[in-house]
């Protein structure tokens, strides 16, 4: 079965994919590879020696496919409390897609980013105290990542508009060619801590950005709610917009 994707319009968009609602079932997200973006594109942009491996290691639906496998096979199931799950390939319209979890609010909507959050409403109490709960969470599993991005991680809100939990959606995983479960445990928290002070880091930097009036750019921003696939979620050009 090949499920069509190319009337749909994406909610998000990354550096190397689109992010669709599943036709089929609405609590999952399809990811596919951008049609003006190939693995051959994403190949030749790398220098040597990287331009010499193989088109397979460009491809991030296969390395998260891996990397959540990996999860599920070697980490205790409470990881997901934090992170999005992964349900595997199908075949759509434009190319082969990952299926994964879609982190959607009580009221239905797609959960916005913590970078459009931190933008929109500042930094509160609140969500200071969910962003330590994450950075726990990372400390405690010792999460192999690359660093939290703001854009990857997604905050879960309630029926009253309070933050339930935020949750990492991409950007897992470790380049290093020993699998981390494989690691000391001293080294696996070293390298946590590193990603937590990073978090904390660009959460500051983003503050910073906000507080004179610039604009971070568009990576990030939903192009719609999930329940209305022509509307499109506010972008703010500044604090006061």
């Amino acid at each position: 079965m090949t499920i069509d994707l190319s009337a749909e319009k994406p909610f998000a968009r990354g550096g190397n994919r689109l992010c669709f609602v599943d036709p089929l079932d609405t609590g999952r997200c399809i990811k596919v590879r951008r049609p003006d973006f190939s693995l051959e594109d994403l190949r030749r942009k790398k220098g040597f020696p990287k331009n010499l491996k193989p088109l397979s290691s460009f491809d991030d639906s296969l390395e998260e496919y891996r990397v959540m496998t990996n999860f599920q096979r070697h980490y205790p199931a409470g990881i997901f409390a934090h992170v999005s799950r992964c349900y595997g390939f199908v075949d759509t319209d434009m190319g082969r897609g990952l299926v994964s979890e879609l982190i959607r609010d009580s009221d239905g909507r797609i959960s916005i980013t913590l970078k459009q959050y931190i933008w929109d409403s500042g930094y509160p109490a609140e969500c200071l105290a969910a962003v330590d709960q994450l950075c726990q969470h990372w400390l405690d599993f010792r999460v192999p990542s690359r660093d939290i991005l703001l854009h990857n991680i997604v905050v879960q809100r309630g029926v009253n508009g309070q933050i339930c939990r935020l949750v990492v959606v991409d950007g897992l995983g470790s380049a290093n060619l020993v699998p981390s479960h494989w690691l000391p445990n001293v080294i696996q928290l070293r390298k946590a801590q590193r990603k937590v002070e990073n978090l904390h880091q660009r959460i500051a930097d983003l503050q910073a950005i906000r507080g004179k009036g610039g604009f971070p750019g568009y990576h990030g921003l939903l192009f719609h709610d999930g329940l209305d696939h022509g509307g499109a979620a506010p972008i703010k050009a500044d604090k006061h917009g």
